[in-house]
């Protein structure tokens, strides 16, 4: 768990990002948590958030090639593996 406080996050607001890409980042305000920073796929998978479709066809064009796998997870398991 990272700590880092309100001050140094809005100084250095991508090595925020950088950390909580590996664990969660807790910001600090007078040395008391007030928010937690977590990556998008830790956040999905808290929330059980999946992706769909419209965000899989909706990536930027070189991005990432359309992976059939993640089409058919994102469909349901109706897609072509």
């Amino acid at each position: 768990m990272k700590k880092v406080s309100s001050r140094e996050f809005n100084q250095d607001v991508s090595r925020a990002k950088r950390f909580a890409a590996i664990e969660p980042v807790y910001v600090t305000d007078r040395g008391r948590p007030t928010h937690v920073l977590i990556s998008i796929d830790a956040w999905r998978q808290l929330s059980g958030e999946r992706e769909n479709i419209v965000q899989l066809l909706a990536a930027a064009p070189g991005a990432a090639a359309l992976d059939h796998a993640l089409l058919g997870k994102a469909l349901g398991g109706r897609g072509r593996s």
